[in-house]
């Protein structure tokens, strides 16, 4: 890394800010981080100090850690850029369980008859029998991208991977300094399509089971206040759901929501209450509480996605998910810059 990339990390100058980021899990949907990032690491201004992910976000986040160590801004934009050609270009034809079928997706984001199909047969059949090779795409696609031993030795990022030990249903954070390929596709493991993930003995399933994504560290092990966390799930969806199909998915995405609302709203409820419950008292407790939190979200465009979507790889839809990143991010940086409060989120008003 050059020493006019280091600003982008903690050195300060004139109106530069550094935040933290946090980055949800969503599959496909992950292309829109992908847009978010894209854009933020144009903006000179603008630090980062540490990033929390879980299964998309993860891959992202390591990514984008990586390029940014070989290469500065400009090399964790191209890290990013080839991560998402690689899940386009590659993913559907890598996969047994797949089977090609992503590709069959219309560029809207719906999914084919066949993938429909495909996914009835997870519900009933167990990655063991679908895919007895336990072959993984997202393996290649990581270790052709990602040299973990220059990211452990030379990172100057702070990393948090979110992944659930499945014995026990415990969150597991693995750090920048113990990072492996196998960590993050533990925190990106979906039960029905992946074996489980063995690592030291445990194995562990997606991180959006315990933390999507996980707040409270950068809070923690971070000296930056601003929290920027960007969802791929909508707060609300207007439809109520009808079909077995609709109300399955819906009651998925209710799972790998959950987590993530009740940290934020104990977040809310312990800026408003400095008594209240698991963060009262500490040095947590007054990190969590000095914190400004903000969001990048796209809740109109994510609410008219079906679920489903997620599987989607087809390379337009992709980029039509990073084109929509960037331009909210645009719209959000213009509001940090010129009016950082008036951008904070109401923790109580959206998560209470």
């Amino acid at each position: 890394m050059g020493l006019c990339d280091a600003p982008f990390i903690t050195m300060a100058f004139f109106g530069s800010r550094t935040i933290n980021l946090a980055l949800q899990g969503g599959g496909a949907h992950g292309a829109f981080t992908w847009g978010v990032l894209d854009r933020l690491l144009e903006e000179e201004r603008l630090r980062v100090e540490g990033i929390s992910g879980t299964s998309a976000g993860a891959m992202n986040a390591v990514v984008l850690a990586h390029g940014l160590t070989a290469g500065g801004r400009e090399g964790a934009r191209e890290a990013l850029a080839a991560l998402w050609a690689s899940v386009a270009d590659k993913l559907s034809s890598l996969s047994p369980v797949a089977g090609g079928m992503a590709q069959l997706s219309d560029r809207k984001g719906d999914l084919s008859p066949l993938m429909h199909a495909f996914i009835a047969f997870t519900r009933f059949f167990s990655p063991a029998q679908l895919n007895p090779l336990a072959m993984n795409p997202l393996r290649n696609i990581l270790r052709a991208q990602v040299d973990f031993e220059v990211l452990r030795e030379r990172c100057p990022l702070k990393l948090f991977i979110a992944a659930t030990q499945v014995r026990t249903g415990q969150l597991r954070l693995f750090q920048t300094r113990e990072l492996t390929a196998e960590m993050v596709l533990a925190s990106a493991c979906l039960p029905s399509l992946h074996h489980p993930v063995a690592i030291d003995g445990e194995v562990y399933w997606d991180g959006g089971y315990s933390a999507n994504p996980a707040v409270f560290p950068l809070a923690e092990h971070c000296r930056a206040r601003d929290i920027v966390v960007v969802l791929l799930h909508p707060l609300s969806r207007p439809r109520i759901p009808r079909t077995s199909r609709d109300i399955y998915n819906r009651i998925t995405e209710l799972s790998f929501n959950a987590t993530f609302l009740r940290e934020m709203r104990a977040i809310a409820n312990a800026k408003r209450d400095p008594s209240f419950g698991i963060f009262f008292g500490g040095r947590l407790a007054r990190r969590i509480r000095r914190g400004r939190y903000y969001l990048i979200e796209a809740n109109e465009l994510m609410s008219e996605l079906k679920v489903e979507s997620q599987l989607n790889t087809h390379a337009t839809f992709l980029g039509m998910l990073r084109d929509q990143g960037r331009a909210h991010a645009s719209r959000w940086l213009e509001t940090y810059f010129r009016r950082r409060h008036r951008c904070m989120v109401n923790l109580a008003e959206v998560f209470c």
